[in-house]
């Protein structure tokens, strides 16, 4: 770094601008503000004998007096040059139409003979929460955008309702910021209790069955720091107590029988009809450490905890039934396998196997009172089992291939209600019932949007060492293989999540309308095929994400879906190590790349309050072993001076709690110093939303039209290509 002057920063940041001014000459300019130029101050640190550089270090504090101006500067010039795009207002009315028309409908509970859902009602710009009475009528119960105000917004983070449905505990927070603040509301007059609990971003409520009071989660390290997710404590309030009184009821250090690390979140979670309750240990793996004691020593803090399981056993999820403990189990068995035990005197080596390892991998589980239901995943496409008390087994036929979520049972009612969509097909809140019939309910309006002029292809792609990579392309019917259409796949392939399955189209449909064809590869890391498909992708074994999305990639161009002029991608959160690992290995590939709130510097967990959870997932910097994985995933640290990189539009917020800011504004900084493209790599900033979970509508309108706009302009789409 030591040899790039202002100029050549400059040449590699704005010559796309330099480029453009001189082809605007002739006509009325637009003034573009440059790009600033990122301050250098190379800090080097030396890991298990290997010395590394970071020109940007600054920029991990967010006091440091050049970080808004940086921040600003860039947003502006981004923003100046997207403004320029042809088609961009055009593209973001429809985008707009496409959003407004189309309710969504995120999860729903049934309790005390209501029915609770949250959902973003066609034209809303957030998610409120609404409670059906026996009656059929429906009413608000909670609107955040009411108490949000012209320059910032709340967000509804999290909900349960009571039991009884007298009562529903929620989480809001600030601008996208997921630091909730818990409130406790009465269902009958929709008014607050007077009591409010803070640093409950995580708080998982769990009621006594008569809806007296809950246990819950609560956060102790500050805001914005790197203690802020670590030694939280399980704590239980009763209504119409004060928060400061409740009692810890686990953390750190508490219980000398209980010992584990800081990492780990204790959640005490209850079963509805149960008299035990159980201690979870968390952290970023989908395993957890297990204890169990009844719920009345429990709420009374005085419970001697059980041991069930620990994170060896590979525990997913669990069940209980009357006195029957039932544990979703991977160990041994990657799809995954039911057992049962005593809850009385509860032993993995000792229980009986109820629901095989199979083809189809074992996601959820919840128990109904006709059964034990069971949320299946075929590659990620959603299927729903159902097994009876005597351990018969039956399959639930569902109307299409989607993607099955939001899974919700009550111990007191048959069935079992579920959310489910498709590519093409709108999600709506879907029905089973005791004899396996399938039915929507309707919940979630239908969307005036014709499909009709829309298929989806569904590819298997072999990855290079023969592993089949499934795909899926979303484009207009009668396609040509003439490698001319552009493409945008995104993918992700991280912490065991299926997170590109069968969505409805929505937005993306504008960009499909302008020529594109939109896809998504599922590629390892991910949870499609089990545990194994997860490890695969894990750790040291993390390149494989990337060079899946690569393969996928090369196999569209090889078959001229399309070709590498027309090509992008994109990835989201983990999924920016993908993206920026899969560039910085393969430049030549792309013409573009979208980075959303994406992990791009791993190697600086440590200066982030997400990060020290995350290294079960990525490593831990003081293992050698570690420090390898994470050098392999750090995309920033791969960046090359002189390498022609494609163009790239690196989006962040600054309230962000899961990623922070710092990742992509350092990788836009180095992109800008070192690519000798010309491309244009742009930072766009929002300064009132954080990781995307708690924006409204709107922002995601406005996102998706940038992004838009800037692919088709850097794949020559005509009518998108300044002047």
């Amino acid at each position: 770094m030591s040899g790039i002057n202002r100029r050549d920063v400059f040449a590699g940041a704005g010559g796309v601008f330099a480029a453009w001014l001189t082809r605007r000459r002739a006509s009325a300019a637009v003034a573009i503000p440059p790009a600033p130029v990122a301050r250098v101050a190379v800090v080097k640190d030396t890991y298990f004998g290997e010395t590394l550089s970071d020109p940007y270090r600054w920029m991990e504090n967010d006091k440091d007096p050049d970080w808004l101006p940086f921040l600003r500067g860039q947003n502006e010039h981004a923003r100046a040059l997207l403004n320029t795009i042809p088609g961009r207002d055009r593209l973001l009315k429809r985008i707009q139409q496409l959003s407004g028309d189309a309710a969504a409908t995120l999860l729903v509970q049934r309790a005390g003979g209501r029915l609770f859902y949250q959902q973003r009602p066609a034209g809303a710009d957030n998610f409120k929460l609404f409670v059906r009475e026996d009656g059929g009528t429906s009413r608000v119960l909670i609107d955040p955008t009411l108490l949000s105000s012209a320059t910032s917004h709340l967000s509804l983070d999290w909900w349960r309702a009571s039991p009884d449905g007298s009562h529903v505990v929620y989480g809001l927070s600030k601008d996208g910021s997921e630091d909730s603040i818990l409130h406790i509301l009465s269902v009958r007059d929709g008014r607050d209790l007077p009591e409010s609990i803070a640093n409950t971003e995580d708080a998982n409520p769990q009621w006594l069955a008569d809806g007296s009071g809950f246990f819950y989660n609560q956060l102790t390290g500050a805001v914005d720091t790197p203690e802020r997710y670590l030694d939280s404590q399980a704590r239980f309030h009763r209504l119409g107590s004060d928060p400061e009184s409740d009692p810890i009821l686990m953390k750190r250090g508490l219980d000398p029988r209980v010992q584990y690390e800081r990492i780990q979140m204790p959640y005490v979670v209850v079963h509805e009809g149960s008299r035990h309750a159980l201690l979870l240990l968390a952290d970023v793996r989908e395993e957890t450490r297990i204890f169990i004691a009844p719920v009345a020593e429990a709420a009374a803090n005085r419970a001697q905890w059980t041991a069930v399981a620990g994170f060896e056993d590979e525990i997913t999820d669990t069940a209980i039934d009357g006195d029957t403990l039932y544990l979703l189990a991977n160990r041994g068995h990657p799809r995954g396998r039911i057992l049962s035990t005593a809850a009385g005197a509860p032993s993995v080596a000792g229980a009986t196997e109820v629901v095989p390892e199979g083809s189809l991998v074992i996601h959820g589980m919840g128990w109904a009172r006709d059964g034990l239901y069971l949320h299946m995943i075929d590659g990620g496409l959603g299927k729903l089992r159902r097994v009876t008390r005597d351990a018969q087994v039956a399959d639930i036929t569902l109307p299409f291939d989607g993607t099955l979520a939001a899974l919700a049972v009550t111990a007191t009612e048959d069935g079992a209600l579920f959310s489910f969509t498709g590519w093409l097909t709108p999600a709506d809140i879907w029905s089973a019932d005791a004899r396996g019939r399938v039915t929507p309910t309707g919940l979630t309006p239908k969307p005036p949007i014709d499909v009709g002029a829309y298929e989806t292809t569904r590819l298997l792609v072999k990855a290079r060492d023969g592993t089949p990579i499934p795909c899926s392309l979303i484009h207009r019917k009668g396609l040509k293989r003439d490698g001319r259409t552009p493409a945008w796949i995104s993918a992700y392939g991280s912490y065991g999540l299926s997170a590109y399955t069968p969505a409805f189209a929505g937005r993306a449909l504008a960009l499909i309308d302008a020529g594109f064809m939109v896809g998504y590869a599922n590629v390892r890391g991910g949870g499609e095929f089990g545990r194994e498909w997860h490890k695969a992708g894990q750790l040291m074994n993390k390149p494989n994400t990337w060079r899946d999305l690569i393969d996928v990639c090369e196999e569209l161009c090889a078959k001229k879906y399309t070709s590498r002029s027309r090509l992008a991608i994109g990835g989201r959160s983990a999924g920016g190590i993908t993206v920026g690992r899969a560039m910085t290995e393969r430049p030549e590939l792309f013409t573009a790349v979208i980075d959303g709130v994406g992990w791009s510097n791993p190697l600086r967990y440590v200066a982030e309050q997400n990060g020290y959870g995350e290294e079960p997932e990525w490593g831990a910097i003081s293992e050698e072993a570690g420090y390898r994985a994470l050098k392999g995933i750090d995309s920033y640290q791969a960046v090359k001076d002189g390498v022609a990189y494609p163009a790239v539009l690196l989006t962040t917020g600054v309230t962000d709690p899961r990623v922070g800011p710092f990742h992509v504004a350092k990788m836009t900084a180095r992109l800008q110093a070192a690519s000798s493209s010309r491309k244009p790599i742009l930072l766009r900033v929002d300064f009132d939303a954080g990781h995307g979970i708690g924006s409204t509508r709107a922002q995601q309108d406005r996102e998706a039209a940038d992004t838009y706009a800037f692919l088709l302009w850097q794949t020559g789409v005509k009518g998108y290509q300044p002047a």
